[in-house]
């Protein structure tokens, strides 16, 4: 799919304070940018997903009620488009964490855990790295339109 138009880095990024109550921004960024992108809805949908999980698990886990920073911004890079999310919350690496054991009936693994797999489920591929002078720097890459199962 071609987009219908090119989206500037100024109308594809967005910082905003590591507060639950702004994350309806950063889903709006995703929704504005794929659709320009011409992204089909399952990859909205799924970059929607995984963004928002990502941003809220970082306010909530990684801020913990202290003040700091998220900035979202949104690429494409060929027929992919590529979401990368900075923050100055103390490292995490939720690439290293396995999945949770889906053997495992919901209500005897416990709440959480289910972020994360999502994350993985909604995105081609999920990188870490640390941020010079501290903090994350996740990315995201999803296809704008749907790969065949067996390229997952």
């Amino acid at each position: 799919m071609v987009g219908r138009r090119h989206v500037t880095a100024e109308e594809s990024r967005l910082r905003i304070p590591a507060e639950l109550d702004r994350l309806a921004e950063i889903r709006a960024l995703v929704r504005r940018v794929a659709t320009t992108a011409g992204a089909d809805q399952g990859c909205i949908d799924d970059l929607v997903q995984a963004v928002d999980e990502a941003a809220a698990n970082t306010i909530v886990h990684g801020f913990a009620g202290r003040p700091g920073w998220i900035e979202v911004a949104i690429d494409r890079a060929g027929t992919d488009l590529v979401v990368t999310i900075t923050d100055d919350a103390p490292p995490f690496d939720p690439t290293r964490l396995p999945d949770p054991d889906m053997r495992v009936p919901a209500l005897t693994r416990g709440p959480g855990g289910m972020g994360i797999r999502l994350m993985r489920l909604a995105t081609d591929a999920m990188d870490y790295r640390p941020r010079d002078g501290g903090g994350n720097i996740l990315t995201f890459t999803r296809a704008l339109a749907p790969r065949p199962k067996e390229d997952r």
